[in-house]
């Protein structure tokens, strides 16, 4: 019987007794049943870290299809089709693609038990060599060293920031956290970090395995103009270059080390200015600080830890006079809850809770309790879902207010959804 793509997805979410299950073990050997275990023919760039992977990996897809390769990008998680995940040329793969590539994972896994996000990296990788890809960028999924993407061998790696997040796999500190994200990087071969005060596990590791390590505030830096900004690298500087379509200063930097990353690869896949402009501008990544148009003003990010919040509370206040904001918060109760609403406190005027589908799902009350242990005084409203709590926000809102929508994939992919229809 012929399965759907919606079929094979709740396959896969039955498959594994754990929907996190770290390690290597069980996707190197279905690998191996695949393609006898080798390495994918392509260049190849991964992108870890705890926050702004997925703008870095939408700089460098964009950068690299202007320059006018044949790009493929696998991701995680997605807003409102799995196949967002899996992209050619900038485009989700069909369903039909995507179904072959799951049909050919299942038949080569036998009786190993692989993990939704297992099953999907072997999927995305078979699409590509299918495809006969130029390049392909890989996000990371959590952690790094025993994640999925981490069976493939990047010709350049990339960790973008170290934050507190997903403890419990990771552990509860940057130095423990820094080991995890370091070991995509490879022994010989380049390696960048975005985060200007990378912890010593991270340097060391990279020193110790010989990898080229190529740092913010070390080896590049961003200059920022009232127009334009500026790339900093010694001979490979770019000057004048235009300001990202993705909002928010903190793109800078996500920009600048994807050029790094590119500059690393020059040798095999030469990247001209004109291809590094277009790039910036062309660049589009939904829910992260994306601005719709009309009024009032709504925003969609998927913040979801405390450093991203800070980001997001920045951008906020450097966005200019409004009357009121409105945040709509649903999140994951594995989340730092507490430390999230703190960083958006100074910049919120309201907040509406809303619970979210699914077992990790925050319940509303615990939402509620974190802001008022930070505010007695906040006003706040509880909602099933986000689109309610949306469609009230929208309800009292003035043409001069803000509606924010953040805490979760899950949260802005509800509201996402509620305005398309």
């Amino acid at each position: 019987m012929t399965r759907s793509l919606a079929d094979w997805l709740a396959h896969l979410e039955r498959l594994h007794p754990k929907t996190i299950d770290m390690g290597l073990d069980r996707v190197r050997g279905v690998w191996a049943r695949m393609a006898a275990g080798a390495q994918p023919g392509f260049a190849l760039i991964t992108v870890g870290g705890t926050n702004g992977k997925g703008s870095t990996c939408a700089f460098l897809e964009c950068m690299l299809r202007c320059a006018g390769y044949r790009t493929a990008s696998y991701t995680s998680p997605h807003l409102l089709r799995y196949n967002e995940r899996v992209r050619l040329d900038g485009t989700p793969v069909s369903d039909a693609l995507l179904c072959a590539a799951l049909e050919k994972v299942e038949h080569c896994r036998g009786d190993t038990a692989l993990t939704f996000f297992e099953f999907g990296t072997l999927a995305a990788m078979q699409v590509f060599i299918e495809a006969g890809v130029d390049v392909a960028v890989l996000e990371v999924g959590l952690g790094g060293r025993l994640d999925a993407v981490n069976l493939f061998d990047p010709d350049v790696a990339v960790v973008t920031s170290i934050g507190i997040d997903h403890i419990e796999y990771l552990g509860p500190t940057r130095e423990s956290i820094g080991f995890e994200k370091a070991g995509i990087y490879r022994a010989g071969r380049p390696a960048v970090c975005g985060d200007r005060e990378p912890p010593r596990s991270l340097t060391e590791h990279a020193a110790a395995i010989g990898a080229h390590l190529r740092r913010i505030g070390t080896d590049y830096d961003v200059l920022a103009q009232e127009r334009h900004w500026d790339y900093l690298a010694g001979a490979q500087s770019r000057r004048g270059l235009p300001w990202p379509a993705l909002s928010g200063r903190i793109q800078l930097t996500n920009a600048a080390t994807a050029i790094t990353a590119l500059d690393a690869l020059r040798a095999r896949l030469p990247v001209d200015m004109g291809a590094v402009r277009r790039g910036l501008v062309e660049v589009e990544l939904p829910g992260r600080f994306q601005v719709l148009p009309g009024r009032p003003c709504v925003i969609l990010d998927v913040s979801h830890n405390p450093d991203a919040a800070h980001q997001l509370a920045g951008n906020l206040a450097e966005q200019g006079r409004f009357g009121s904001t409105f945040a709509i918060l649903g999140m994951l109760r594995d989340k730092d809850i507490d430390g999230v609403v703190r960083q958006l406190l100074p910049v919120i005027d309201r907040w509406f809770l809303t619970g979210l589908t699914g077992p990790r799902a925050a319940d509303v009350e615990r939402l509620r309790q974190a802001v008022l242990s930070a505010s007695a005084q906040a006003r706040i409203s509880t909602f099933a879902s986000p689109a309610e709590a949306f469609a009230a926000a929208q309800s009292i809102a003035q043409p001069d207010d803000r509606i924010v929508a953040l805490g979760s994939f899950l949260t802005v992919a509800d509201v996402l959804a509620n305005l398309q229809r």
